[in-house]
């Protein structure tokens, strides 16, 4: 249970267009039991290209900038441009961000008598938070995860500058994000 996100890569084929002459084979098995497509009917073929895990200030950008402050669950259509500019804001932050040793939670939490009790790690931690918060903030939620300004939160930036910079110049796909919770 917890913060979900996705992105796909929708790459147009229209097979089911004959002056398209698209030729191939769709050739695929599930627990070894083949699965039909019929090929002449393909319109489009989805990857997935990019997972996160509770990385609330990546959703909370995407709410932002792509989504229209709409935060449903649903499918929003992504444009190279905006995943450009998400790349851009992550590499602007980790040269921002200022880290020293500090105490970071590690996920692991207990309900006591007592309330809620963390459990933390050494680890590293950003003392300029309000800089970098300024740039790309974390976004509370349900089952989010941690808000933290850590380690935790610059290793999302860094997965998500991995994840997305292999796709960066391809303008013939359509790429479609989507989170749940």
């Amino acid at each position: 249970m917890g913060l979900d996100q996705y992105l796909s890569r929708k790459i147009y084929v229209g097979a089911e267009y004959e002056h398209r002459n698209v030729t191939g084979v769709i050739d695929i098995k599930v627990d070894g039991k083949p699965v039909k497509v019929n090929f002449d009917k393909v319109s489009y073929i989805t990857e997935s290209i990019a997972y996160w895990r509770k990385a609330s200030s990546i959703h909370a950008y995407f709410v932002k900038y792509v989504q229209n402050g709409v935060d449903d669950c649903g499918e929003y259509d992504v444009t190279v441009e905006q995943l450009q500019e998400l790349v851009d804001l992550c590499q602007k932050v980790l040269k921002t961000a200022v880290t020293v040793d500090g105490q970071v939670w590690n996920g692991e939490t207990w309900t006591k008598k007592e309330g809620t009790v963390h459990n933390y790690k050494a680890g590293k931690v950003i003392v300029n938070q309000d800089e970098v918060e300024e740039l790309l903030p974390t976004q509370e939620g349900f089952f989010f995860g941690g808000t933290d300004y850590d380690e935790w939160y610059l290793k999302d930036l860094e997965n998500t500058i991995n994840q997305l910079t292999p796709y960066l110049n391809d303008k013939e796909s359509d790429f479609v994000y989507r989170a749940s919770w």
